[in-house]
């Protein structure tokens, strides 16, 4: 089978199943399989497969179909400057927190050495973006899941970054610090919204990392108890949850609360000043 039915074809395949960029998805699993970048693909449209070749792509077809998130498929997915293994202990890392670690950066960009805590550090991607791109800082990220730190720790290595784990309960309260940043973007969607999520997202990704009820506002409380005086709080908050958010932060205290939108122009993220 050459390179132009294959992608044709499971083109065809990702639509009937229901995803929502299938041709996307196929352009990118066919990329994996014959080690190109997309961009060279059309320039192989005439390749030929070798029988692996077609084994694998099929293999990788075959779990997409079964709407399982593509960054599971291929084992791995982008992150701002980061390649990060992903498998179903953790969250799939999305563009929206990606808007996260840049309101983190340009908070702690005047420090040298600033301390910085990840709270549900899942897959290490907050922690290690921060750690990439601020040379100086020292990261610190906790989660309840030890399979999730198992991954974080396997990205730091993966990426040759130096974060400290932890296996913390956020409820329990915050590390000591003092930190000049606390980020986090804990579990949100209320249970009752669960079965409303695209299938990639109800069936696949962890039901711990996405459904809570009061950890954001616990990693608020905890956040007020542990940051250097001056130092802020970045959340990443439900869409339309922002305003509430952000009124939870006034009543505990914090100062120059105020909010950023993501890509889809939706209020996203919500910080907050620890006054001195």
């Amino acid at each position: 089978m050459k390179a132009r039915r294959a992608l044709d074809e499971t083109s065809e395949r990702l639509a009937s199943a229901g995803c929502d960029s299938p041709r996307v998805d196929a352009e990118i699993l066919l990329s994996h399989v014959l080690n190109l970048s997309r961009s060279k693909l059309a320039l192989e449209a005439s390749r030929k497969l070798s029988r692996p070749e077609e084994k694998t792509l099929e293999r990788l077809v075959v779990r997409r179909e079964g709407r399982e998130p593509l960054a599971y498929v291929l084992g791995e997915w982008g992150f701002r400057r980061l390649t990060l293994a992903v498998d179903r202990r953790v969250l799939v890392p999305r563009p929206e927190t990606e808007i996260v670690v840049e309101r983190c950066l340009a908070l702690i960009g005047g420090l040298d050495q600033p301390r910085v805590l990840d709270v549900g550090t899942g897959s290490g991607a907050i922690a290690l973006a921060i750690a990439d791109e601020h040379p100086g800082a020292s990261v610190t990220g906790i989660d309840a899941s030890p399979g999730a730190l198992e991954v974080a720790g396997g990205n730091a290595l993966r990426t040759g970054l130096d974060i400290e784990l932890r296996e913390w309960d956020l409820f329990t309260g915050l590390p000591d610090g003092p930190w000049d940043l606390v980020v986090s973007n804990p579990p949100y969607v209320l249970p009752e919204e669960i079965e409303t999520l695209a299938p990639e997202v109800r069936d696949w990704e962890p039901r711990e990392a996405l459904v809570g009820v009061g950890a954001t506002e616990a990693v608020a409380r905890g956040a007020v108890d542990v940051l250097d005086p001056g130092g802020t709080l970045v959340l990443e908050v439900a869409s339309g949850d922002a305003v509430r958010i952000a009124a939870k932060l006034a009543a505990l205290g914090y100062a120059d609360v105020a909010t950023t939108r993501d890509l889809a122009d939706r209020d996203r993220v919500v910080e907050g000043a620890r006054q001195s």
